[in-house]
């Protein structure tokens, strides 16, 4: 920051003529119709006429819940999961004789759980309360009357107080600007709450108020606004005011939005206009679009199916209750302990089907323990310590702006390791968004001796040592990067076309939006541009002799280089400015130069430019046209510059259709401001044109290799021509030597000439047949190569065919066994239709990228968004799900913490469907073992704790921490990506065999357990294992079991892991004991059973090692097998670790092999590599 004092300067508004002038009497507009039905009484909120319109109150309220509803909203949230509502009508069954244990058993795990997560959501919400509670009680000064100003909070404000705010702070409402310290009544604002734009924005009020400059003023102040009802638009503002006998328009020049704040003026007077929740901000904080990862989706279904296996289990075991139930009394009295001639209900004969329906209940009691309580819960707070890790993660801090990664969402962890493709921006994103002026061409001569880096890499491309082998000059100038010894240090004024010269800088130094900041101790001055183009050329301008340095109400002052003169102060009178938009892609200025003469200058892209020349301006077309191309395959920002002058009548005929479409308030304002500005901006002389760099990020080259070599096919959507966005896809090894290119585009002597006829629906047809005949010749020509690589380029307009219903299923074919796509030319519609098509298309993962406002759609639109922090403003990385401050970050994002977060959130899902598989089944063969009487083979409180404490610590460890490879192997190797993308971790048939992995391990314990404690003497006393004997020894062989598996599954051990898998299993015999020291009542079955029975009795431990190792024994088999002969690449690159084959470059780069070949960008080869080649490749080297 600069401590010099600054120049006050008393700027007005800059991007329109004076709001003020143009006042008419009548209201002729939709004021009052729909959606414009919003009156307010400036200074007198309390009359009559505004009592009967009940605005909302200027209190916000951003929480979620309440006091007095967090606690219905917060249960029924949390019972809204089928899982968690299952579990609450067992608890509440668990309170009727049908349940087979304790309710108290029952409820305090769902208790735990539910708590844990309302207590959770609380803390969150208790801490959005407090910035509540801290904005809506900042006070603000309002008028009470008197020309007297109180201070008062914020949540008692009133539509239409008027409030003075000061220097520095935020705006509590919706202000219509009234007035300012300045005497031209503007004011600076700075907007990065909204946009995250820290560029500040000039606002200037209606002339009618602008002198209203003290307290006193306001004694006898009265107006009436009509304006639009409160919406999100934050760009837009339609509305009148009624002061005295004159009605004058309003416009966003005159709106201060909530939550901005007042930079660099003193104060402001305000009339409050939208409160509360109808503020835009607020209008505009809705929640982002809800995104949730496919792995949670399949885990729904996972639990479904458990659900589906739990009820066919107990329909099954009620079947055969029934049947056995029915023949008690005549089949010989086999389960005679019943005494059936005694039964109650549930064990009656006489009524063995209702009695099978009550056993039905029961079972479902019983066997709730296939579903895992805490599986939600733990998962949350697994994604949660990721997110953290990702935060903290070193190598993707960017120091030069201290920057961090920040996962604004932990929901999507486990999706950034299934990307299948990749659609980024490239402005801002793939470069840095800081342009250079380097090239330009004026009067048909090309000046600018720079090499861009877009040169430098073809040149390498093509092995031409004299270029790349050049020094570059650098500039220490930031903006400025040009090099041409004929026109530097006032030496232009010797060239041939001097004049055309000098009018070329002079439009520079005219022709923009920027606000110069002027260092009174130094005379430096520095500009405030809305964009980095428009600060390189008004810089430019000022090193090459046309200093822009004042801006006053009406004028624009320069220091100029005169070839006669010398050094000349020359001001411009500023009659208006014809802003720049999307659809216009231009931007002029008019202005009155000194000698009286009427100069329109304009600026603008080349497609729209050149059709406006005039017969005689086209002097240096031809030559000026090459320029432009040549800068485009250099990879630079171009535009042309032209200019007219003006007649006194046709100037006066313009201004008066242009100030009557500037105070028209409809919503076709703008539209009929361009209809206006069509007409005026034609017949233009061109001058010549600019060029600008916008250099790549570094690290960009080596990233988009890394993860083309991921096989992640990755998609560019710019707005740049179509031989920039080449030449920078080259640059930056988007393309590649050798890649072969497909280009559509309408740009074909045919359709020129049909475009020539002037029939829309002809022309429509014409170019729609054209777009799809070359499709389908593309696809023709792949399908002729199996082993070449192609890359698509497509421009916007031939995009807009491509997306039609009845093309876009042919477009995405020829897209996707594309390896790169190259989208020219792109609006920001386009952006987000793309992303929509290859997400719901492909049905894979799709990641978009991006910087500015104009991807904000994309990124949304995507399965994952990720934000770039750059110099475009906040608006892409408030609308993210993740943010990063550089492109190259991507790579470790996505194959470093996006693999381990699949894998990890894989296998723990898949373990804990294994552990609760386990038990359950336990739990099922006990109860068919006795003849499905509902009779538990666990006690009540060791049912309920299994999931909650003895083994769930265990599984977040694996969620956190495990690590299958080493970051530096999941660089080296990034075909590892594809077992995310091809989702081998989480198939069907994967979790199938964890579950049958759990249904084998049940089957050994429970019939082992049973075989060896019955009927031999359990003791030396000759007792008998009863039932509780065999409960706690099954249930320990369950605890030691399951900890084990995690144990034998874990890749990457850690003290934490060890800490919470061997004292899993300790708790639970420090449960075991203090628990059977409780009172009989209430440790039941548990009483002194450790103590007594099994602590001193040497078979409980025989029986417990030898079941473990027979229950890990087919685990270990196949997993021994499947690593030495069928090997997945994970594990073959754990086999290369483990021998120490890292440093074998001949082995490596066998492994590497694939991963390399340029086809594996392909669609559908990445799978076949992945899953073949590999292996065959480690077999045959193990030989």
């Amino acid at each position: 920051m600069r401590t010099a004092r600054r120049k006050r300067l008393h700027f007005s508004n800059i991007y329109s003529f004076s709001c003020g002038k143009g006042a008419f009497k009548e209201d002729h507009t939709q004021i009052g119709g729909p959606g414009f039905s919003r009156v307010v009484y400036c200074n007198h909120p309390d009359c009559l006429e505004a009592s009967p319109r009940n605005h909302s109150t200027n209190y916000v309220r951003t929480t979620k819940y309440t006091a007095a509803n967090f606690l219905p909203k917060s249960l029924f949230e949390q019972f809204r999961r089928v899982a968690n509502f299952y579990f609450l009508v067992t608890g509440i069954l668990a309170f009727t004789s049908l349940a087979p244990y304790s309710a108290v058993s029952a409820i305090i795990p769902l208790i735990m759980v539910i708590g844990a997560t309302m207590v959770k959501e609380g803390i969150e919400d208790w801490r959005r309360k407090q910035q509540d509670v801290e904005v809506n009680n900042r006070k603000v000064e309002v008028h009470r009357g008197g020309g007297v100003f109180e201070q008062t909070e914020w949540r008692n404000l009133k539509v239409g107080e008027i409030v003075k705010v000061e220097k520095d702070e935020f705006f509590p409402a919706d202000l219509v600007l009234l007035s300012s310290n300045y005497e031209d009544a503007v004011c600076y604002v700075e907007t990065m709450n909204l946009d995250g734009e820290t560029n500040l924005k000039l606002k200037q009020a209606l002339e009618v108020t602008s002198s209203l400059n003290e307290d006193e003023d306001f004694n006898d102040f009265r107006a009436v606004v009509k304006c639009e009802d409160p919406n999100a638009n934050l760009y837009s503002f339609i509305g009148s005011m009624e002061f005295g006998k004159l009605l004058d328009p309003l416009s966003p020049q005159q709106l201060l939005l909530r939550d901005s704040k007042l930079r660099n003026t003193d104060y402001i007077y305000g009339a409050v206009i939208f409160i509360g929740h109808d503020t835009k901000v607020i209008q505009n904080s809705r929640d982002p679009p809800s995104k949730r990862s496919k792995i949670e989706k399949k885990m729904d279904k996972i639990v479904y199916f458990l659900f589906f296996v739990l009820f066919l289990m107990a329909f099954a075991g009620s079947v055969s209750f029934g049947i056995l139930t029915k023949y008690d009394l005549e089949g010989g009295n086999k389960r005679w302990y019943l005494q059936a001639d005694k039964a109650d209900v549930f064990f009656d004969p006489e009524r063995a089907p209702i009695a099978a329906v009550f056993h039905f209940l029961t079972a479902l009691l019983l066997y709730s323990y296939l579903i895992p309580i805490s599986l939600y819960v733990s998962i949350e707070i697994v994604k949660v310590l990721q997110s953290i890790f990702i935060n903290h993660d070193i190598h993707m801090y960017y120091e030069e702006a201290d920057k961090p990664a920040q996962a604004r969402t932990s929901n999507l962890n486990e999706e950034l390791g299934q990307v299948d493709t990749i659609l980024s921006d490239k402005t801002g994103t793939l470069t840095c968004n800081s342009m250079e002026f380097i090239k330009c061409s004026m009067a048909g001569t090309a000046y600018g001796n720079g090499v861009t880096e877009v040169e430098k890499a073809i040149a390498k491309r093509i092995e031409s040592p004299l270029i790349v082998n050049e020094k570059d000059k650098k500039s220490f100038i930031k903006g400025f990067n040009f090099d041409d010894e004929r026109i530097m240090n006032g030496k232009w004024v010797n060239e041939p076309h001097s004049d055309v010269i000098q009018k070329f800088f002079r439009l520079l130094a005219i022709c923009h939006t920027a606000i110069p900041d002027v260092d009174v101790d130094t005379g430096m001055v520095l500009y405030e541009a809305e964009s980095p183009d428009e600060a390189a050329f008004v810089i430019a301008a000022r090193e090459l002799g046309f200093e822009f340095f004042k801006r006053t109400q009406t004028n624009v002052t320069l220091n100029e280089l005169d070839p006669v003169s010398g050094r000349v102060e020359r001001s411009y009178k500023l009659l208006n400015v014809l802003e720049f938009n999307s659809s216009r892609k231009r931007m002029s200025v008019i202005v009155r130069d000194e000698e009286g003469k009427l100069l329109l200058l304009c600026k603008g892209a080349d497609s729209t430019m050149f059709e406006r020349l005039a017969k005689n301006g086209r002097e240096y077309e031809l030559e000026t046209r090459d320029h432009v191309n040549e800068y485009a395959e250099a990879g630079l920002r171009t535009l042309i510059l032209a200019y007219r002058e003006l007649g006194e009548e046709e100037y006066m005929e313009f201004n008066g259709k242009f100030s009557e479409a500037k105070n028209s308030v409809s919503v076709d304002r703008e539209a009929m401001i361009d209809e206006v500005t069509e007409k005026i901006e034609k017949d233009l002389i061109l001058l010549g044109a600019t060029a600008v760099e916008d250099k790549l990020q570094q690290g960009v080259p080596e990233c988009i290799d890394k993860l083309a070599q991921a096989g992640i096919k990755i998609w560019v959507l710019t707005g740049d021509k179509m031989e920039t966005a080449i030449n920078i896809g080259y640059a930056c090894s988007l393309l590649r030597q050798g890649m072969k290119q497909i280009i559509i585009n309408l740009e074909t002597t045919e359709n020129l000439a049909v475009e020539k006829t002037g029939e829309k629906d002809a022309i429509a047809k014409a170019l729609k047949e054209s777009v799809l005949q070359q499709i389908t010749e593309a696809k023709a020509r792949i399908a002729a190569s199996s082993s070449e690589s192609f890359a698509l380029i497509i421009d916007g307009k031939s995009l807009a065919y491509g997306l039609e219903n009845d093309v876009r299923k042919l477009f995405l074919e020829l897209a996707i066994v594309c390896a790169s796509v190259i989208c020219c030319r792109s609006s920001p519609k386009q952006k987000a239709l793309v992303t929509r098509l290859v997400k719901e298309g492909t049905k894979k993962t799709t990641l978009a990228i991006g910087d500015g406002a104009n991807d904000v759609g994309m990124l949304q639109e995507a399965d994952i968004g990720i934000g770039i922090s750059g110099v475009e403003g906040m608006q892409a990385v408030m609308s993210s799900d993740i943010a990063i401050a550089q492109f190259r970050f991507v790579e470790r994002l996505l194959l470093v913490h996006g693999h381990w977060c699949y894998r990890r959130i894989s296998s723990m899902i898949c373990y804990y469907f294994y552990k609760n598989v386990t038990f359950g089944f336990t739990v099922f063969l006990y109860e068919a073992y006795t003849s499905f009487s509902g009779q538990p083979a666990y006690n009540d409180w060791f049912l309920s704790l299994y999931n909650v404490f003895f083994t769930s610590l265990p599984v977040i460890a694996l969620g956190v921490f495990d690590q299958d490879v080493s970051a530096r192997f999941c660089i080296k190797f990034p075909l590892l990506y594809q077992e995310g993308v091809q989702n081998v971790l989480f198939s069907w048939r994967r979790i199938i065999g964890w579950m049958f992995n759990g249904i084998c391990s049940a089957i050994i314990i429970f019939f082992l357990c049973t075989k060896a404690l019955n009927p031999q003497s359990f003791n030396k006393d000759g007792k008998l294992a009863e039932y509780q004997i065999l409960g706690a020894t099954m249930y320990t062989c369950v605890v030691w079991v399951v900890n084990c598996q995690m144990a034998l599954a874990i890749s990457y051990f850690t003290i934490i892991q060890h800490i919470v898998i061997w004292g899993g299993i300790a708790l639970w015999y420090l449960f075991l004991l203090v628990y059977g020291t409780i009172l009989p009542s209430i440790s039941t079955t548990a009483y002194r059973v450790f103590v007594e029975s099994l602590f001193p009795t040497p078979s409980f431990y025989i029986v417990t090692i030898f079941v473990v190792i027979s229950a890990l024994t087919p685990y270990f088999t196949y997993k021994a097998i499947q690593m030495r002969f069928f090997p997945m690449y994970h594990e073959m690159l754990q086999w290369l670790r483990h021998d120490r084959q890292s440093e074998d470059s001949e082995y490596t780069n066998m492994l590497r092999r694939n991963s390399i070949s340029p086809i594996t960008v392909g669609f559908s080869t990445a799978h076949l590599l992945a899953r073949t080649s590999p292996s065959k490749d480690r077999n045959s080297n193990r030989v």
